[in-house]
């Protein structure tokens, strides 16, 4: 770390952020965090307010998802305490942020007074993160500060989780100490066994008549779209995503299968994947969402998993593999496998949008926006049924595709795109978000427009909790109707469009196309009992779980 000892535990920890690639750090200000925002405000980091702590913490996922690492900052128990669900989901999806709370200070807590924000022993905010995140300290002493905080930031990118520094308020000015580098934690493969793990597999590629490449969430947290790539093409595998894992492979591609995720699968991608003699499962992370609610009907004598450090085949197990290394040995030592793989057509056969009169559904919808999707555009989706409909949506290569897909928490979208857009100002964000969503979050839309942001927001407004509607329907799943085109009154440059028929819906998509000044919101009403096809599959399986059926 190129900075002078003399430094404060504050400057330090801004120029470790901004070391590491941080660019902004979001957050909400409160009186513990103040004086560290001071330091934000005169750095060369900018600090981006937001509405409300769990938006900042959304925010950051969805920065570090494209840049590598994200940072929020907030102030003790009030503010901490709300970001836990943003930050628990981080931690479930892999996503490297680093969360700093402000507390109060080294002498304030010693006296033990009844401080505000307070709610219990001042060692319970940390206890709490220390169950969500990989790493979590209290930056108290100035002699271990410096070590503490460069041992977060690398645990965030080596394990792709979240980590926790806490930062007492009378600390943040007190120069800290330099010591020794200490060495990483961080091992390479156990070189014999990648070399027995990758010959094995080999074999069975050169025996298999029909093996397929299954790709998962991990290589997109490893950064390894690329070797992916080299690997299929180099073999002429076919590949198919797991949801948590879309857009890793170009959806475009004439080798791509579509989503595979048991029943809930694209047709082409679980007749292929349930029928090959050989699936490569890389970076996988076999949950009830990626398995369709575990009704992936996979055979693992047929497997070869590769995930989490370790390479599994069958009943051979071969640890001490990083995935990277694997992939990378594979591509270089594999040739073009001897198998029949005639590509999926994927060409829109949508040749009659829009029909006059016609009311919008969620099929067509998704049809339509494959005609116009471009790599400008980063895809940015909710929870519920945008994202079971978005299995459909074709992601062109050089875009990314960004949900909460195992984590599922509502709310996620419009501050994630958020942060992905100021990580990467080159690409447009195309947020797909249901009407409950929405209403939790959505209020982040006037800091996108704030700061100059001018994404295209779909609000697929069937009036309601559309998932649980599916699951139990009842009272409870009614929300409240709002005019989601009128937000550009409060919140200021946003174009609304309130559509009901395909005609309406067309006429706003070019608008908002053209339109790169503006928000563009546009407030689809679809039918209440019109769900994507994916959806239908998933609630009849999540009800009969619910009534206590075999599934």
């Amino acid at each position: 770390m190129n900075i002078q000892s003399s430094s404060s535990i504050g400057a330090y920890l801004i120029h470790a952020l901004k070391q590491a690639g941080v660019d902004h750090v979001f957050g909400v200000p409160g009186d513990y965090i103040l004086s560290f925002y001071d330091l934000l405000s005169k750095s060369d980091i900018d600090l981006v307010g937001t509405t409300r702590e769990d938006t900042a913490a959304f925010a950051a996922d969805g920065y570090a998802r494209n840049r590598g690492i994200g940072a929020l900052a907030v102030t003790y128990g009030v503010g901490a305490l709300s970001t836990v669900n943003a930050v628990a989901g981080a931690y479930a999806e892999s996503s490297p942020v680093i969360v700093i709370s402000g507390a109060p200070g080294v002498k304030e807590q010693r006296d033990d007074p009844l401080l505000h924000h307070r709610f219990g022993p001042f060692t319970y905010q940390r206890e709490i993160f220390e169950r969500i995140t990989a790493y979590a300290t209290v930056l108290d002493d100035t002699v271990t500060a410096f070590r503490q905080i460069d041992n977060a930031l690398r645990i965030a990118r080596e394990q792709s989780r979240p980590v926790y520094l806490e930062l007492p308020r009378d600390q943040i000015h007190l120069p800290g100490m330099v010591l020794p580098a200490t060495e990483s934690n961080h091992t390479i493969s156990d070189r014999e066994t990648l070399d027995e793990a990758v010959t094995e597999t080999l074999q069975h590629m050169k025996q298999a008549k029909k093996p397929v490449i299954v790709a998962g969430v991990e290589l997109h947290r490893r950064n390894l779209q690329k070797i992916l790539k080299e690997l299929a093409e180099k073999t002429g595998l076919p590949v198919a995503a797991t949801l948590t894992g879309k857009s890793v492979f170009s959806e475009r591609h004439n080798q791509y299968l579509g989503i595979y995720e048991g029943v809930m699968s694209s047709p082409p991608a679980r007749e292929y994947v349930e029928k090959a003699d050989l699936i490569l499962m890389l970076g996988l992370t076999l949950n009830d969402v990626d398995t369709g609610i575990y009704s992936a009907m996979l055979d693992p004598n047929l497997m070869v998993r590769a995930s989490k450090g370790e390479v599994i085949i069958r009943h051979h197990r071969y640890p001490n593999i990083h995935l990277a290394d694997f992939i990378n040995e594979l591509a270089e030592k594999s040739g073009p496998c001897s198998h029949y793989f005639s590509h999926v057509a994927n060409d829109d056969l949508l040749e009659d949008f829009p029909q006059p009169g016609r009311k919008i559904s969620i099929v067509r919808l998704i049809e339509r926006l494959n005609k116009v999707l471009s790599p400008e555009f980063s895809v940015v989706c909710d929870t519920g049924d945008c994202l079971f409909a978005s299995t459909e949506l074709r992601v062109p290569e050089h875009s990314n595709f960004y949900a909460s897909a195992f984590y599922t928490s509502m709310g996620f979208a419009v501050p994630a795109a958020l942060g992905s857009q100021l990580s990467d100002r080159k690409q447009r964000a195309l947020i797909l978000v249901g009407d409950g969503a929405f209403q939790m979050t959505g209020t982040e839309l006037s800091t996108h427009a704030r700061f100059g942001l001018t994404p295209i927001v779909i609000v697929l407004n069937n009036h309601g909790y559309s998932t649980e509607r599916f699951i139990l329907d009842g009272p409870f799943n009614d929300i409240s109707d709002w005019r989601f085109d009128k937000l550009g009154q409060v919140f200021g440059s946003i174009q609304g469009y309130n559509l009901h028929t395909e005609e309406e819906f067309e006429n706003a998509l070019l608008q908002s196309l053209a339109n790169s000044k503006h928000i563009n919101l546009l407030n689809v009403h679809l039918p209440a009992d019109d769900p994507s096809p994916a959806m239908r599959r998933l609630a009849t399986h999540l009800g009969n779980i619910v009534n206590g059926k075999k599934t």
